[in-house]
C-alpha cells in the first residue's frame, strides 16, 4: 500500500469520527496490545458514556444556541485526565481548522497531569504524524495550518485573560477544556464564555473535576445552570481502574455520607466543604425562614453593619439585624466616603438603630466614620484585623464570622439573596495555633471573583454585644466607640 493511499485512508477514517468522539478512541488506539494491555477493549463505561454524550449533542445538531456543555463530577482515580486527552485528540484530528484552549486548577496540574496525559495518548495514537506537540501546545505539522489549526496549553491568570477572551473560530470548531474546573475563578468562566459567541461554529465545552466547593461556576453547572449542561457526577467505586480496597477502607474510616467520601469517593459535592463555616443546606434554611413577627423582636437591639468598598469594583454594603431577623442587604457603588456616610444616615434615621459598626480596616472606613461624626452620628470603628473580644479567635473578623455562624444555626432569619448565600459559602477557617481563624478576604474574592462584601456588613452586625435602649421622645442615646483604635493589632 503506498503511502498516499494509505494517508487517504487515514484522512477518510479521521472524517468518519468527526461527530463520533467514541468511535475515533475506538479506532486511534492500539487496544488490548502493548501499552494498553490491561485496558482490554477500550475506555472505561463512564468513559464511553461522556464520549457518547458528546457526539449525541453534535449529531443532533448543536450550534451556537445550544454548544456542547458536558460537566463531569467524580471521585478520585477513575481515568479522567486520560479522557480529557482523548476528547483533545479527537477534536483537533477530525475537524481540520479545530482551536482549542485547555487549562486546569495550577499550572502544576496543567502540566504535569493534564498535559502529561495527552503527551501519552499522543505518542499511541494512529494520527500523530498529522501534528507537533510541545510542552504548550499541540498543532498542525503543516507550516500554513500551525496557527490556525491548534490547541494551546494555557495556565489561568486573573490578571491575563485574553487567552480566554480571544478563543473565536467562526465557522470551525472550538473546543474549551477545564481540568479541576471547581477551583478555577468565576472570572475565567465568564471571560471563556465569550467563545460561545461565533456563528455557524462547532463549539464544545467540556469541564472535569472533583466536587469540592459549594459556590462558583462549577458548581452550577449542577445546579441553576444545570438546563445549559449535560451533567455527570462519577462514583469512583463504579470505574474499572481504581483501587477498591483503598476507596473502602475511607467509607469505613469516613462514613458514606461525610464530605471526604462524598468528595473523593462518591464524585457529589459536600453537604459543607472542607473547613466550611456554612453549609449550604443551612443557609437555605435560614433564608427560607419566615420573618420574625415584630412582639417577638421588641427587647432586641437594631444593629446596622457597613462594609465601605475598597477598590472601584466592590461595593459598600449596608446589613440590618435586629435579633433573629435579618433584611435585605444595601449595597452602594459610590466612591465617594462622605455620600456614603450620607446614605447611612438616610438609613440611621429610618430604622434608628442601637448601634451602627463600620469597619474601618486599612483606613477605607475612617472617611465616613468621620463624615458621620461630623453629621453628629455615632459610628463605632471596626478593625477585621484586630483583636478579638473571645481569645478563642484569631482576630475581630474571625469572631464576627463564627458568633453569624452560630446565630444561623440558633434561628437566624436571613433575606434570600443568591450573593450573599455564595459569600457565605465561601467562607472557610483554619487553625493558628489554638484560634480559629477564618480564611483571608483576599482569598475569598479570589474564588468568588469579587469581594464579600454583604457577608462582611451582616457580619459587622455581631462586633459586640449591643443593647437595646430605652427609647425616650426627643433623644437621641447612639453609641460612641470605637473598638480595637489600632488598625495594626
Amino acid at each position: 500500500m503506498s503511502l498516499s493511499k494509505y494517508e487517504a485512508e487515514l484522512i477518510e477514517e479521521a472524517a468518519r469520527y468527526s461527530l463520533d468522539p467514541l468511535g475515533f478512541v475506538l479506532f486511534a488506539f492500539p487496544w488490548g496490545s502493548g501499552e494498553l494491555t490491561n485496558y482490554g477493549e477500550g475506555p472505561d463505561d463512564w468513559q464511553r458514556g461522556v464520549l457518547e454524550d458528546i457526539g449525541k449533542a453534535l449529531r443532533a445538531g448543536a450550534s451556537v444556541q445550544d454548544a456542547v456543555q458536558i460537566a463531569v463530577a467524580s471521585g478520585h482515580g477513575i481515568g479522567k485526565s486520560a479522557l480529557v486527552a482523548w476528547i483533545i485528540l479527537w477534536a483537533i484530528t477530525t475537524y481540520e481548522g479545530t482551536k482549542g484552549v485547555v487549562t486546569a486548577n495550577t499550572e502544576n496540574q496543567l502540566k504535569t497531569k493534564t498535559w502529561a496525559e495527552v503527551a501519552k495518548w499522543y505518542r499511541l495514537m494512529l494520527f500523530r504524524h498529522w501534528f507537533t506537540l510541545t510542552a504548550t501546545a499541540l498543532f498542525s505539522v503543516d507550516p500554513d495550518h500551525e496557527k490556525t489549526w491548534r490547541i494551546d496549553m494555557v495556565a489561568w491568570s486573573e490578571r491575563n485573560t485574553e487567552a480566554f477572551a480571544g478563543l473565536h473560530n467562526q465557522g470551525s470548531r472550538i473546543l474549551l477544556v477545564f481540568d479541576e474546573g471547581s477551583a478555577i475563578p468565576d472570572l475565567i468562566w465568564e471571560v471563556s464564555e465569550g467563545a460561545l459567541t461565533d456563528e455557524n461554529t462547532q463549539i464544545i465545552w467540556a469541564v472535569f473535576g472533583n466536587p469540592t466547593r459549594n459556590i462558583g461556576r462549577f458548581r452550577e453547572c449542577f445546579g441553576k445552570f444545570k438546563h445549559r449542561w449535560i451533567v455527570r457526577q462519577i462514583d469512583s467505586r463504579t470505574a474499572r481502574m481504581t483501587n477498591k480496597r483503598q476507596l473502602a477502607k475511607w467509607v469505613e474510616d469516613y462514613g458514606e455520607d461525610s464530605d471526604f467520601v462524598r468528595v473523593r469517593v462518591r464524585g457529589v459535592f459536600p453537604a459543607a466543604g472542607s473547613n466550611a463555616l456554612f453549609g449550604p443546606d443551612e443557609i437555605e434554611a435560614a433564608m427560607a425562614r419566615a420573618p420574625y413577627k415584630q412582639d417577638m423582636l421588641e427587647q432586641h437591639a437594631e444593629v446596622l453593619g457597613v462594609d465601605v468598598a475598597r477598590q472601584g469594583d466592590d461595593a459598600s454594603a449596608v446589613a440590618r439585624r435586629r435579633g433573629p431577623q435579618a433584611w435585605p442587604i444595601k449595597e452602594l457603588r459610590i466612591p465617594d466616603t462622605t455620600l456614603v456616610a450620607a446614605q447611612v444616615g438616610i438609613v440611621m434615621d429610618e430604622v434608628d438603630p442601637d448601634a451602627v459598626f463600620v469597619d474601618a480596616t486599612g483606613g477605607y472606613g475612617v472617611g465616613v466614620v468621620d463624615a458621620m461624626r461630623q453629621a453628629n452620628r455615632s459610628p463605632v470603628e471596626v478593625y477585621f484585623n484586630g483583636t478579638a473580644l473571645d481569645r478563642r479567635y484569631f482576630n475581630k473578623r474571625s469572631e464576627m464570622y463564627f458568633l453569624l455562624a452560630k446565630w444561623v444555626r440558633a434561628g437566624g432569619a436571613l433575606p434570600y439573596d443568591e450573593g450573599l448565600k455564595e459569600e457565605l459559602l465561601a467562607m472557610t477557617y483554619t487553625f493558628q495555633g489554638d484560634k480559629f481563624r477564618l480564611d483571608s478576604k483576599d482569598d475569598i474574592k479570589l474564588i468568588l471573583g469579587r469581594s464579600p462584601d454583604k457577608a462582611d456588613s451582616l457580619a459587622l452586625t455581631f462586633a459586640m454585644p449591643v443593647a437595646r435602649r430605652p427609647r425616650l421622645p426627643g433623644v437621641l442615646q447612639g453609641v460612641t466607640q470605637r473598638i480595637d483604635h489600632d488598625p495594626y493589632a
